[in-house]
Order: C-alpha cells, then structure tokens, then sequence
C-alpha cells in the first residue's frame, strides 16, 4: 500500500511539475494561447460535470452561467472601474441565484424539464443581450458585444501583456476545481448525487432531499462555470452574445465532459485538454479546404468516442494507471483463470 501511494504522489508531482515549466519551453504566443484554451476548456468541463456528471442530470444551456459571470464582471469593471478580480464573485453569485431559479421548480419533476429549461433560459438570455444596449447604468452592448476596457499591463486588473500569466491562472483554476471535484465525490453530497444518479425514487425512499442536493450541486457547478466566464472575458477581451452564451458553449462543455469520462473527477480534464487539443490541429490543417470539415471531423471523433468508448477516454488511461500502480483488473484475472482452465 505504501508503495502505491508513492507511485500516486509521484505521478502527481511528475504532472504539476511539467504544468508548471511548460510556459518556459512553449515560448510563442499562439501556441501557449491553445494551451491556455485546453486548459480552460479542461476547467469549464469539470465546473459542468460538478453537477450534471456527478448526479447524472443533463444541461444544455451551462453556457448562460458563462454569460452571466462574464456580463457581471465586465460591466462592472468597464462602468465602475472594479476589478475583475473582485467583480468574478459578484457574477458567481448572480450565476447561482439564476442556477437556483432554474432548478428550484425543475428539480420536483421527472424527465428532461431542467435540460429544456437551460436550453429555453440560454437561448432566452441571448436574444435579451442582442437586444439590450443599456441595462439601467450598464452598458451591455447589444449584438455588436462587449469590449473590455484596456488598461495596459494591470495585473490588479486581470489584464497582462504577456500570455504566460493567463496560462498559469487557467492551470491553478484547473487544479482548483480538480480538488473540489474530488472533495464533493467523497463528500456526503457526492454520495446523495451519486445515488439519485443510480435511482431518484429509491435515494428519495431513504430520506435524501433530492431537490436540495440537486440545487446545492447545481449552485457549485454554476459558481465555478461563471468563474471561468470571466476568465475567458479577460483572455479574449471581448464578449460576444452568441459565442459566450450560446449553444456551441454549452454543448462543447458536454462533448468534453461525456468524451473524458462524465462522473469522474479527471475525465472532464482528459477530454477538455484532449479534444480541445485535436480540433485545434484540425482547423489548422484542415480549416481552409472546405468550410466547416474542421468541425465534420471533430464530430465524427465525438460520435465514435461516445459510440466504442462509452466511459469516456478516462476509461482507457485507469486501465495504464493501475498497471503503473500494480493493481490488476479484476476482468483480466477471471479471464487468465478461464484460459488457464481452459488449457
């Protein structure tokens, strides 16, 4: 035992360490801003799979959460001069007031109503941007977006020259929400949602209030969503209604989650950083031959992950895992024994 947990903390050290000096060896812009990106992606996943992996409840409008963290922060900053720093927890806040709104009456019903909801309230939110140029003293934009107000290099700001320090803040998020995805499946929390996931009616049966599990975990995955809103707001420095509150957000937040391994705690991380990294070196080598069949491939990689893999890419690496750790699967012992019987 005390030999596998060394392994484990060495593999853990071997992996932050290289997160760590990557920056040093990719040097050019463009290549540590995709990096940066599969970090995001990696992060946005996880904040999803918080709630809809870990209690198997399915949302296709997660992007609203994005949108209203960013709005938040941004007009807060752009209009009042408060930092992003400060203004993320006030659009963390107003993404789990809405995240409650939305399960609160969703949450008692059986079936698909909170996915329809996050789709109606998502598709919802979009066209009131579009529309809206002012709300009140804050300037929303409308249909042209929202540009963040330049300040230089202002770390105080959220704003920096270079791209290494947004790369280092994306893989501390990352890291962070990688712990709280563990320390919620090993909670109490995480073994309510884990038996709603199973059977809403028997975990119901037992006493658990499946409607307060579900809005508590569905608050925690909409703060770290929003969170990383802000973060994409400050990277790009432009909000755009449809890009970061519609459909192509949400729905690439599942592809990643359900591809990596929805329902684990590193799953989200392996599809974000994978799959992110795959359509990036597809639309760079296959981007200009004909519109769109960057996004053909990526989908077929989808569909046929999802169709041969089911558990997801994380599937494949526990597999390698446990044979650097010296655990030997269970399946592969009985069918040794049967080819042993058999001869």
């Amino acid at each position: 035992m005390d030999a596998v947990k060394t392994k484990k903390i060495s593999l853990i050290v071997l992996f932050l360490v290289i997160g760590f000096i990557i920056p040093q060896f990719v040097t050019k812009p463009y290549y540590l801003h995709v990096i940066t990106m599969c970090l995001l992606w990696a992060y946005l996943a996880s904040s999803w799979n918080l709630f809809c992996g870990f209690a198997g409840q399915l949302s296709l409008g997660h992007g609203v959460f994005t949108a209203v963290g960013a709005y938040v922060a941004v007009m807060l900053f752009n209009d009042y001069n408060i930092s992003p720093w400060i203004g993320m927890f006030a659009g963390a806040g107003a993404a789990v007031l809405l995240s409650i709104l939305i399960g609160y009456p969703t949450f008692k019903l059986r079936g698909a109503y909170y996915a329809l909801a996050t789709v109606a309230i998502g598709s919802g939110v979009v066209v009131l941007i579009e529309n809206t140029q002012a709300l009140g003293p804050f300037r929303v934009g409308g249909a042209e977006g929202l540009i963040v107000k330049l300040m230089g290099n202002a770390p105080a700001f959220f704003q920096f020259m270079s791209k290494q320090p947004y790369y280092y803040i994306a893989l501390v998020m990352l890291i962070i929400v990688v712990l709280f995805a563990f320390w919620l499946k090993n909670s109490r929390l995480g073994y309510y949602l884990s038996a709603l996931k199973e059977d809403p009616e028997a975990a119901e049966a037992l006493g658990i209030n499946v409607r307060n599990a579900k809005l508590v975990a569905a608050a925690y995955s909409a703060f770290f969503t929003a969170i990383g809103g802000v973060y994409y707001a400050m990277l790009i420095r432009y909000l755009e209604p449809n890009a970061i509150a519609g459909p192509m957000m949400s729905n690439e937040m599942v592809f990643l989650a359900v591809v990596g391994g929805s329902g684990t705690v590193l799953g989200p991380v392996v599809g974000g950083i994978t799959l992110h990294a795959i359509s990036e070196v597809i639309q760079f080598y296959f981007g200009d031959l004909a519109q769109g069949l960057h996004l053909f491939i990526y989908g077929l990689i989808v569909v046929f992950m999802i169709m041969f893999k089911p558990q997801g890419i994380i599937e494949i690496l526990q597999k390698y895992y446990n044979r650097f750790l010296g655990i030997t699967d269970r399946g592969e012992d009985e069918k040794s024994v049967k080819r042993t019987a058999g001869s």
